[in-house]
C-alpha cells in the first residue's frame, strides 16, 4: 500500500471528537467506566461507550480543530458534562486516533485518551447517558459476546487491548510509552460485517483480485498482514497480526 497515511486520514475528514477511557483499580482488576447511550435516538443509540463527544467552538482557543490540545480540552469538557467527573486536560494520555470508514453517519476523527478516574460522584447527564457502570474490560467483552451489551468497534478494540492490564498504573505506563496509534478503516463490502484497518493486506481495494480473494477469518490460507474485526456473528473476532 503506497498511500500516505496522513492523506488517508485527511481525505474524508468532516469533523473531530475526543473520548476518555477512565480507569480505576477494582477488587478483581482494572475497571473502565462505560456509559449507555439513550435508546430513543441520538448518536450511538443503545451502545455502551466511553465519555466523549464532538469538538465545539469553545474548545478551540485559537488552535486547529485537529490538534491534540483541542482534543484534550474536548475530552475533559465532555467527561464533566456527561458523567460529572473533572479530569485535567494535561493528565490525559493519548493512545489512539480513529478515522471511520466511508459512509459512516458521522464522519468524526476521534482521539482516544486514558486517565485514572478522579475522585467525585458520578452525575450522569440524563439527556446523554441512560446508565453508567464500572466494568472489567473482559466482563464487558463477555457481555457483548452474549448479546447483552452493544459495543462499537473502537470501544471493542480498546477493551480488548486493556483486558490483561494488572493495574491502572500498568495500563497507563504501557499507553504512555507507545505511539498514538492511527486506525484508518474501511469495510470489505456493502454488508459492512468485516472492518479492515490500514495494516491489513486487503485494505487497499486495488490489491484484491478475483483469483486471490481476501480471507475474512483466521483460516490457515489467509496470507499477509491481518488487522480486522469480523462482526458477522457473536462473538466478534478481532485479528491483529502484522
Amino acid at each position: 500500500m503506497d498511500r500516505d497515511l496522513e492523506s488517508l486520514t485527511r481525505a474524508t475528514t468532516r469533523g473531530f471528537a475526543a473520548t476518555v477511557v477512565l480507569l480505576r483499580d477494582g477488587e478483581l482488576g482494572v475497571e473502565v467506566l462505560l456509559a449507555e447511550r439513550p435508546r430513543d435516538g441520538g448518536s450511538f443509540a443503545g451502545a455502551w461507550v466511553f465519555p466523549g463527544g464532538v469538538v465545539e467552538p469553545g474548545d478551540l482557543d485559537g488552535d486547529e480543530p485537529s490538534s491534540e490540545a483541542v482534543a484534550r480540552r474536548t475530552a475533559a469538557r465532555e467527561t464533566e458534562e456527561e458523567v460529572g467527573l473533572v479530569v485535567e486536560p494535561d493528565a490525559l494520555v493519548p493512545f489512539s486516533r480513529w478515522t471511520p470508514p466511508a459512509g459512516s453517519p458521522k464522519h468524526l476523527v476521534t482521539t482516544f485518551f486514558a486517565a485514572r478516574a478522579p475522585g467525585g460522584e458520578l452525575r450522569p447527564a440524563a439527556a446523554e447517558v441512560a446508565e453508567v457502570e464500572w466494568l472489567r474490560p473482559s466482563d464487558a467483552l463477555d457481555r457483548h459476546a452474549a448479546g447483552a451489551l452493544t459495543l462499537w468497534p473502537p470501544t471493542f478494540v480498546t477493551l480488548h487491548g486493556l483486558q490483561h492490564a494488572a493495574s491502572v498504573d500498568e495500563a497507563l505506563d504501557e499507553l504512555r510509552g507507545g505511539e498514538v496509534r492511527p486506525y484508518v478503516s474501511r469495510f470489505t463490502s456493502h454488508e459492512r460485517t468485516t472492518l479492515l484497518w490500514q495494516e491489513d493486506a486487503a485494505f487497499d481495494p486495488e490489491a484484491e483480485h478475483a483469483d486471490h480473494p481476501a480471507v475474512p477469518d483466521e483460516a490457515p490460507d489467509a496470507h499477509g498482514n491481518r488487522h480486522r474485526l469480523m462482526m458477522d456473528r457473536l462473538p466478534w473476532v478481532y485479528l491483529n497480526q502484522f
